[in-house]
């Protein structure tokens, strides 16, 4: 059985003024976390040509843990390896300041969000949620998700707010850009088109291993932050910089 640590919305959402870390965060191995798929050594965003490359190493087989299927969607999980920024959410598509812009690579047996993509290749793009594929999310807190915990932030009903070109029909802000991840071995890895993102030096980062579950009655809040596995940072500080 894994052990989760609670996750601190309030030193997420703080920007904390960090020394910078030139080549990603470096992690403490073991520690509280049970399953070495989401024990974090260390993370990286790092600028490479034309590229902006996102990694999480673990101590672990990167990849090889997933939410066990239950069938239906309302309360199922979503496991995930994320790189909360402090990028602005109008470089990826969504209104300006919006919350915390993090990228993200998820699976979750139990429904499918990437209409546009076919990752397993079989003709049916409604089927293949539960491979590892990557997305953009923005972060906000929420009360009712639990106390201090942080959700994919909401669209109102009735609203319609600027969204990415390839945003999944969901009524949340979530983008599936259908950035391919690399998972194997110790890595997960994804390489974004730099162009996609604008400038990025200087952007604060962190990184996070964690599971979150859709609302039982599939209503506003839909997708909650409801366990964290590991931090980067130990505190969420995001003191990583893009090099």
């Amino acid at each position: 059985m894994m052990r989760y640590r609670p996750i601190a919305a309030a030193a997420l959402l703080t920007l904390a003024a960090m020394p910078a870390a030139a080549h990603g965060i470096k992690a403490e191995k073991g520690g509280t976390v049970q399953d070495a798929a989401f024990d974090i050594v260390r993370t990286n965003i790092a600028k490479e040509g034309d590229q902006v490359v996102f990694r999480i190493a673990v101590s672990g087989k990167a990849g090889a843990s997933k939410p066990t299927p239950s069938g239906k969607l309302a309360g199922s999980q979503v496991y995930s390896y994320v790189w909360p920024t402090s990028i602005d959410s109008a470089q990826v598509g969504f209104e300006p300041k919006q919350g915390i812009l993090a990228f993200a690579v998820t699976a979750h047996p139990d429904f499918d969000d990437t209409p546009l993509q076919d990752e397993n290749g079989d003709g049916d793009k409604a089927n293949d949620g539960d491979l590892w594929h990557s997305h953009w999310v923005v972060l906000v807190k929420d009360e009712a998700c639990g106390p201090g915990a942080l959700k994919v932030k909401d669209i109102p009903a009735g609203t319609r707010p600027k969204l990415p070109a390839t945003w999944p029909n969901l009524p949340i802000l979530i983008d599936s850009p259908g950035y391919q991840p690399t998972v194997g071995k110790d890595m997960v890895e994804v390489r974004v088109p730099a162009a996609s993102l604008g400038n990025v030096e200087g952007v604060s980062f962190d990184g996070v291993t964690s599971a979150l579950r859709v609302n039982a009655s599939v209503h506003a809040p839909l997708l909650c932050v409801a366990q964290v596995f590991d931090v980067a940072s130990g505190d969420l500080s995001l003191p990583g910089k893009v090099k």
